[in-house]
């Protein structure tokens, strides 16, 4: 969206941005010597915009194109063959269909009895190389998005540490902790159906491992710096003191946990040859980043003494039902993300450009402005698209529809009777297919700077020549479709800022009328809180002829600025350096002390407009899939309470590429964004 500049905002008013206190004014990874396959610095330098497979690329003669009905999905590495028949008889104490991927790096074939395992769906058996013990196989699987259809996995290896025989401080041999292992998380069907009856009734449980094998910082042995290289990619700081992991890497988890790994694109060039080590690899890293990264994204990692027995068991007892593939989990909210048109050519942007211009010649021009900053910020699955070809909205509505979100608001520019843009939802409400949509009518300058100021304009909004009562009357054959979005049954119209109309309140009194006299039960009106530095509404929202609020973010929201020092930030930066993790800390707090009345909340996945302002640009740092899943686990909370109708949150942005906020599958991210949505809606 062409919306006030952040930036702009700050220099003409005079606002004064928060300065976070943070560990990263510390020098960040790219910056020391990391001399290790994982360090950061080679990964920001070797890293490459080309669109690439992060697993054996062999894999893909064994994929399957049907998606799968299954709903829990078994992860085993093998690499002691001789163990595959004691794994074999503990998946069978599982009360649900699931399918069984088999990673195997032992050289030898292996066999599974599929008649010992009658609720196994689909069985599929991937060889792959002796490296990166059994978490770059499961890293591999997670890259090649063979576990995105699933909502909790069990997670397994032919484990046999004959290395904790030389450790006396740790209880058991390696055998006795793998018999641990599998009684503790599997064992039978009684035991399994507890399991899955507390992922079902405990929303906050994120990994599930055996008795006393959930460790803290005691455990950091030598792996702090790969762990802070790690998590440095996802702009993320390590925390000495709050290290929980599940020890053993053998535990049940929640499918989003291990489909967030694919945001930290590891490859096989990142873990070291195999040479025995018991501490100090990447390998040894994943395995507690895991647990750092659970805590992120709002999820606790316990192990099954924390299991509820007695009543607290019975009153939960049944909840495994939920994982069966026929359980049928509807959304918990009605998330609809904002919907950017400008992928498409049109004559005024041809002239005011130059002929050819879309969305994507903005995209394609960005410049990396600090290690790691990943500009161009480019698209994957939905590639380049072309909003005038057939087919593009039907794939972007199935896949936003298969994560849970309801539907898409369109930006709609509409300018003293004039549209622009105006193709993509016309087409949509003249076709046959069910996608929901509404609109916001983004009324506000459009420049040659992108900031919707007073200045460079190139078409502005001109209330004086056209009333704005007109604008009803143009968007009465959308407002009036079946498959328009309603809350109360009345069609949804937001405002971007509804104080720059003349005489606001007769306007939107006018479009009642009319909406009344169009045979609609009324309108729910919105505008979006833009806050008093942008003019914002005033008072009692009724007083303005308002229904609610609109959360858009970052409007009017906690801006944090961060610390520029020993970032490596290019000298031409003259931008804001802004705090991703503040703002959603801050709105957190808001809405559990605060519930939102008269506002419908929102959520941002990310800013960051260095595609159109390249050295002025606002930067937020500190967006990943695990903090993005937790802000909007709690803004769907929030909203909880209300009739399901009312539970409506908004996100920046569906794809806003020129802004950083993207739902859909980047190059970067894949789909760990949208995999975010979907764990916090579809339970």
């Amino acid at each position: 969206m062409r919306k006030i500049t952040i930036g702009g905002v700050k220099r003409r008013t005079g606002r004064v941005l928060q300065r976070v206190g943070s560990s990263l004014a510390t020098p960040p990874p790219a910056l020391v010597n990391d001399d290790f396959p994982a360090s950061f610095q080679k990964w920001a330098e070797n890293r490459s915009n080309r669109l690439k497979a992060m697993y054996p690329g062999e894999w893909k003669k064994q994929f399957i194109a049907e998606p799968p009905t299954s709903r829990v999905a078994v992860v085993v590495h093998v690499f002691y063959v001789d163990l595959v028949p004691q794994i074999v008889e503990s998946l069978s104490a599982l009360p649900v269909p699931f399918d069984l991927i088999v990673t195997n790096s032992s050289g030898e074939p292996v066999e599974i009895d599929r008649a010992a395992l009658p609720l196994a769906d689909r069985v599929q058996v991937f060889d792959i190389a002796n490296h990166g013990r059994d978490i770059l196989p499961l890293i591999s699987v997670v890259n090649a998005g063979l576990l995105d259809p699933y909502q909790l996995v069990f997670k397994v290896h032919t484990k046999k540490s004959v290395w904790r025989e030389a450790h006396t401080e740790l209880s058991g041999s390696g055998d006795e902790w793998r018999e641990s292992f599998f009684a503790d998380l599997a064992g039978s069907v009684a035991n399994v159906s507890r399991i899955l009856d507390e992922f079902a009734s405990d929303p906050s449980l994120g990994i599930l491992t055996s008795a006393g094998n959930v460790v803290g910082p005691e455990f950091w042995g030598g792996d702090r710096d790969i762990v802070g290289a790690l998590l440095q990619r996802i702009q993320l700081d390590r925390d000495e003191d709050s290290l929980r992991f599940a020890a053993g890497s053998i535990y049940w988890v929640r499918a989003f946990l291990l489909q967030g790994l694919r945001s930290l694109e590891l490859t096989a060039a990142d873990f070291e040859e195999e040479a025995g080590q018991v501490d100090g690899t990447t390998a040894h890293a994943v395995e507690r980043i895991l647990g750092i990264v659970a805590r992120e994204a709002g999820y606790d990692v316990r192990d099954v003494t924390s299991l509820a027995d007695g009543d607290a068991a019975a009153a939960v007892a049944g909840g495994w039902e939920r994982f069966a593939p026929t359980f049928d989990a509807r959304p918990r909210a009605r998330v609809i993300p904002f919907y950017l048109p400008q992928f498409h050519t049109f004559p005024e942007n041809d002239e005011w450009w130059e002929k050819g211009f879309t969305e994507w010649s903005n995209v394609a021009a960005g410049t990396p402005l600090y290690p790691g900053h990943i500009q161009p910020f480019l698209p994957s699955e939905l590639g380049f698209y072309d909003l005038r070809t057939p087919g593009v909205r039907d794939a972007q509505y199935e896949l936003a529809t298969s994560m849970g979100i309801e539907g898409f608001m369109y930006y709609y520019y509409w300018f003293a009777g004039k549209k622009l843009m105006q193709m993509p939802v016309e087409e949509l409400a003249a076709g046959s297919g069910d996608q929901p949509f509404c609109i916001m009518w983004a009324n506000e300058n459009w420049t040659r700077r992108w900031d919707g100021s007073e200045q460079n304009i190139l078409i502005a909004q001109d209330y004086d020549r056209v009333s704005a009562k007109q604008f009803i009357h143009d968007v009465l054959d959308l407002i009036t479709d079946a498959r328009y979005i309603r809350i109360d049954g009345k069609p949804v119209i937001a405002v971007y800022r509804i104080t720059q109309i003349p005489d606001h309140v007769e306007v939107v009194e006018y479009w009642r009328q009319v909406a009344v006299e169009a045979g609609l039960p009324g309108l729910t009106l919105l505008t979006v809180d833009v806050g008093t530095s942008m003019q914002g509404v005033e008072g009692e929202l009724a007083e303005h002829g308002l229904d609610a609020y609109l959360e858009f973010a970052p409007h009017n929201m906690f801006w944090g600025s961060l610390p520029r020092e020993n970032r490596g930030l290019d000298e031409r930066f003259q931008g804001n350096l802004l705090s991703y993790g503040a703002m959603a800390d801050h709105a957190e707090r808001r809405l559990n002390s605060e519930p939102p009345a008269h506002r419908y909340p929102g959520v941002m996945v990310n800013f960051d407009n260095t595609a159109r302002r390249q050295w002025q640009p606002d930067m937020w740092f500190g967006s990943n899939p695990y903090r993005f899943r937790r802000w909007l686990n709690t803004t769907v909370s929030s909203v909880m309470e209300r009739d399901r109708d009312e539970r409506v949150v908004f996100i920046n942005a569906w794809n806003e590429w020129a802004e950083g906020a993207v739902l859909e599958p980047s190059q970067r991210f894949g789909r760990t964004y949208l995999l975010a949505v979907r764990d916090v809606l579809i339970r």
